[in-house]
């Protein structure tokens, strides 16, 4: 079993030339603070970070997130099947980083799995291409979004760099009660920044006015993407427009990093005629977010579908009654 440590892992993701952010040894030690712990396996052409989370009379569940990574995957399952029964999975869930239209290529790849299984991370999203310098980013933009980034510069927003997540806190719990959504706790945030900050792969920003906190973000970033994972904002001066100037600089702050696409990350899962035919009458789930992500001058992609291989056949079929009534797994 080609199982190695942490420091390890990272040394080997140099080799790919492609690896999501789930993927990384930071993101492993985020989760391994709020009820999970990851092992890490590699072979020559291929590896995995596989998430494990605890459950009563020591059994757990696996989870690889945006993953694995290399090309090898056939030669890499039975790796991942043995350590997957030592450390005694019900089963397994895989969320590979394909797009939708390269599921054909790979379908032979998940022969021992079930297909088209509930996805943890969404499916759709949003990817800005990062070519060109910044105004021509402008120019692929809405109009409307172009003129709110120049409002809020116009209108003295100012957007730096910061370390203070307890303000962000603040503004996400704003955000949650004004939008309905549950937001994590202040040292789930925490973790995240300490994890990715000393190796320059995260930014918190935060919009001001005069010294006010607006609206803030936490991009991070691995390889040639960037990803706009948190976003938050107070019911204080938003027709200063600050969030659309916070992705601007976010993306400014990608492409100082070499990085080429900037990953919106989540919209509801509806083709894109739909979406753009309902987006400004709907307001229910990730809606309102879709109507702010659209503008930004990005293409709607739609990742492939989880896989499942259940290890304990009659505990899976119990934790799936139990996962349905309780509204799925969460990571």
């Amino acid at each position: 079993m080609s199982i190695i440590s942490a420091n390890e892992w990272e040394k080997t993701l140099d080799q790919f030339s492609h690896v999501h952010v789930l993927q990384t040894a930071a993101w492993g030690g985020v989760k391994g603070r709020f009820g999970w712990y990851a092992r890490y396996v590699a072979i020559p052409r291929a590896g995995a970070q596989i998430l494990f989370r605890k459950l009563p009379l020591g059994f757990t569940i696996a989870y690889i997130p945006k993953g694995p990574v290399g090309q090898d995957w056939d030669a890499l399952w039975p790796e991942v099947d043995q350590i997957c029964r030592k450390e005694r999975a019900i089963f397994l869930k895989v969320e590979p980083d394909l797009w939708q239209e390269q599921a054909s290529e790979v379908r032979h790849l998940f022969s021992v799995f079930m297909g088209d299984r509930p996805t943890i991370q969404p499916r759709r999203t949003i990817m800005v291409e990062l070519a060109g310098d910044p105004e021509t980013w402008l120019e692929r933009m809405k109009q409307k979004h172009r003129y709110n980034i120049r409002l809020a510069i116009k209108k003295e927003v100012v957007v730096q760099p910061s370390a203070d997540i307890a303000t962000f806190y603040q503004l996400m719990q704003t955000t949650g009660q004004r939008d309905a959504f549950g937001v994590h706790s202040q040292q789930y945030y925490q973790s995240v920044y300490d994890h990715f900050s000393p190796t320059d792969r995260c930014v918190l920003l935060m919009a001001t006015y005069q010294g006010t906190a607006l609206a803030g973000l936490i991009a991070l970033r691995q390889g040639e993407r960037a990803y706009y994972f948190y976003g938050a904002s107070n019911n204080q001066e938003r027709q200063r427009m600050p969030a659309y100037l916070l992705q601007f600089e976010a993306m400014k702050w990608a492409k100082q990093h070499g990085c080429s696409e900037y990953d919106l990350w989540g919209v509801p899962d509806e083709d894109e005629a739909r979406l753009e035919a309902e987006f400004e009458t709907r307001n229910d789930g990730l809606w309102g977010v879709y109507r702010f992500k659209r503008g930004f001058g990005g293409e709607v992609k739609r990742s492939v579908a989880a896989l499942e291989k259940a290890y304990i056949p009659a505990l899976y079929w119990l934790y799936e009654k139990y996962s349905a009534r309780k509204g799925g797994l969460h990571a």
